[in-house]
């Protein structure tokens, strides 16, 4: 994948061009030191990744993010963990905090090359098929999968296409997460951020900001956390 770092701090940018070098899948074609001067670059080259910044001058890499091309990933980099909620709002891949350790970044880049792959096959309407009381079919990848709901751990909305993940797979089509959030029980299933819904059944954990389900970190967005708590966590827990 051809990418590009957009940061404002020079020994950053040199932190993670180190951290690119010693990384697979993933080609550096450009370094810029604000989101202004990466503009006419990106416009005019195949720019797959961003390693963005969020707080920078002038424009911020949240902000940016709105901006770009839907075919391009954005992983942000930053060494401000409370913005980490505000990223998934903008579809990003992953979230990085500096200084950021190379298996943790290797893994962010793993994970934009996946979703580059799956993402390659044109897809094209609803894309579900059947809904049942248990299950739909869904297209994707040129085939009809037959999901079951207790089998789908979360799913995540990024750009034009729903990832839905369960233990063994992940199955990918083009549609928006509102579309299949209406389509799922309600019982089951709630949005905890404009990226994300979760099947509540998969809940490991949860914080004031995150929901842990397997070794997945799901962020919880702002307008979501009151009803996702109080109808799904407040009032299940056990009293002393």
């Amino acid at each position: 994948m051809n990418c590009i770092i957009i940061d404002d701090e020079p020994l950053a940018r040199e932190a993670i061009e180190m951290l690119i070098a010693q990384t697979g899948h993933v080609d550096l074609i450009g370094s810029f030191n604000s989101p202004e001067s990466a503009m006419d670059f990106i416009g005019s080259n195949k720019v797959e990744l961003i390693f963005l910044d969020i707080q920078m001058p002038g424009i911020n890499g949240i902000e940016f993010a709105r901006t770009i091309p839907k075919e391009t990933f954005v992983i942000f980099t930053t060494a401000y963990a409370e913005f980490a909620s505000d990223s998934y709002e903008v579809d990003a891949i992953d979230y990085l905090i500096k200084p950021i350790k190379l298996a943790r970044f290797q893994k962010a880049v793993e994970k934009a090359h996946t979703y580059s792959k799956l993402f390659l096959t044109d897809y094209a309407g609803n894309n579900i098929e059947q809904v049942a009381d248990d299950f739909f079919f869904v297209r994707a990848d040129r085939r009809i999968f037959k999901v079951y709901f207790n089998s789908i751990l979360f799913i995540q909305g990024l750009k034009d296409y729903v990832v839905m993940h369960s233990e063994d797979r992940k199955v990918v089509t083009a549609m928006n997460i509102k579309t299949i959030y209406d389509q799922l029980p309600k019982d089951m299933f709630v949005r905890v951020s404009k990226s994300y819904v979760i099947n509540v059944k998969h809940i490991g954990s949860v914080d004031n900001n995150t929901v842990y389900i397997g070794a997945n970190e799901i962020p919880i967005g702002g307008i979501y956390r009151d009803f996702f708590f109080n109808e799904f966590i407040t009032k299940k827990i056990v009293g002393r």
